[in-house]
């Protein structure tokens, strides 16, 4: 059942389209990621979603409801940590925390979620004396803190350490196992492919691929590459003659080989047979970011 649906909209600036005829829905429950290049109409897109910018064309609906008409319903419903955002300066983590509570018939506990993002160190710090990291954390704990129905996550762990962005990550899957719907727009591919049950890859303004992490890469047009150093030489005949072999070069005594899967278990039964070992082994294979790339310079 679709949470968020986005049909056709367009908003433009100046005469110059930033998002020209977009489209997709949210299933409940789903994690849902929009990735792109700079400038391809992401925030645009969430900024619709979350009833701050009016669409010139198009519709938008969060559980039914129009974010800009119903807007005051939809905030009940929806968190949101925006790309950039700023608080009153002397404010402190504790205080605007409390705060935000304030502003939700049925907030969560603000002090555990403090705990969970490792804010409760920093309880009693104003929002002016916070690194960008500790900023980025506060900004995720308000869009939390209302218990949502849908969060919006922009930008999600800019800022993070890894070890604070694999914790993050741990926290948005928690959310969602809830039962929360998060729309996601995030510059990182690994987050994208941890996190992600469905992508839309949007650029110049448009949705040039929706599928999962999984399918966008099975789409990129990157073979395998296979690459080891034999410990005894190999017969030029039989390497080129393996299946799905595009290509295969020699360079001081190293072998590299662009081909399939099947390539790869080939050249593995081909070693076994003739009894050789393959040192430096490595096998490459297409990831998210050979998807990306290849889809946005495709639409280019």
């Amino acid at each position: 059942m679709a949470i968020i649906e986005v049909d056709g909209v367009h908003k433009a600036y100046a005469g110059r389209p930033a998002v020209d005829g977009v489209s997709f829905t949210v299933d409940q429950g789903e994690i849902f990621g929009i990735l792109g290049p700079n400038g391809a109409g992401k925030t645009t897109t969430v900024e619709c979603v979350e009833g701050l910018r009016v669409p010139d064309a198009g519709t938008v609906r969060v559980a039914g409801l129009d974010p800009v008409a119903d807007h005051a319903r939809v905030t009940r419903l929806l968190g949101a940590q925006l790309q950039e955002s700023e608080l009153q300066p002397k404010i402190t983590v504790a205080e605007a925390l409390e705060l935000h509570s304030a502003f939700h018939p049925e907030p969560g506990d603000w002090r555990a979620l403090a705990e969970r993002l490792g804010l409760h160190t920093s309880l009693r710090t104003r929002f002016a004396a916070l690194s960008g990291g500790r900023k980025q954390r506060l900004s995720i704990a308000l869009a939390l803190v209302g218990n949502p129905k849908v969060v919006v996550l922009d930008e999600l762990t800019t800022g993070l350490d890894p070890r604070a962005r694999r914790d993050t990550w741990k926290l948005i899957e928690d959310v969602r196992d809830s039962g929360v719907t998060v729309l996601l727009v995030t510059h990182f591919m690994e987050e994208a492919r941890r996190l992600c049950d469905r992508v839309a890859v949007i650029d110049r303004g448009r949705v040039v691929a929706l599928d999962t992490p999984s399918g966008l890469i099975s789409r990129a047009d990157t073979s395998t590459v296979i690459s080891f150093t034999p410990s005894s030489p190999l017969d030029g005949a039989e390497l080129d003659a393996l299946p799905g072999a595009t290509s295969v070069e020699r360079e001081d005594g190293r072998i590299v080989i662009n081909g399939t899967d099947e390539t790869a278990n080939a050249v593995i039964s081909l070693l076994a047979r003739h009894h050789i070992t393959a040192h430096r082994l490595r096998v490459s294979e297409a990831t998210l970011d050979d998807a990306f790339l290849d889809l946005t310079e495709r639409a280019a």
